[in-house]
């Protein structure tokens, strides 16, 4: 155990549909690690998240970003570019997460460092099983940086 798990955790969900959305949000609550989830629904809104910019101006730093690849506006690839291009942001933990199974998506994506690829599943249940997975590997197992560790 980490001294994570009973931090509060910001959490950015870049996602589109509101089924995954409601989805995602009730298998963090499930798993029971106090958090904070921001959602914005396309990529020139994450941007402007994780940018501080605009309606953003006070938005937190999260600590980690769950993109869906396939959004309105700028894809979750451009919005990867950009992040990565980012001296302050190319350390963020970013998590695909998307419908898509092709392996050019994948590829890409690790391509932009993407710090994991996963796919969706149409389940319900089998997609609150991936993210409750997902919950414990990234705040329970995995040390993430403090913002005082980030110059």
């Amino acid at each position: 155990m980490t001294d994570r798990e009973f931090d509060p955790v910001d959490i950015l969900l870049v996602e589109d549909n509101p089924g995954d959305v409601k989805l995602t949000q009730e298998a963090f609550k499930e798993g029971g690690i106090a958090n904070t989830f921001h959602v914005v629904t396309d990529g020139v809104e994450a941007l402007d998240f994780l940018f501080q910019r605009e309606e953003y101006a006070d938005a937190p730093r999260p600590d980690f970003v769950l993109l869906d690849l396939n959004l309105p506006r700028k894809s979750g690839d451009e919005v990867l570019e950009e992040l990565r291009a980012d001296p302050d942001c190319k350390d963020l933990p970013v998590i695909i997460l998307t419908g898509s199974s092709a392996q050019e998506d994948v590829v890409r994506s690790y391509e932009l460092a993407a710090n994991a690829y996963l796919t969706k599943p149409v389940d319900p249940g089998e997609f609150i099983e991936t993210i409750l997975a997902t919950e414990r590997y990234w705040l329970s197992v995995v040390r993430l940086p403090t913002d005082t560790d980030l110059g």
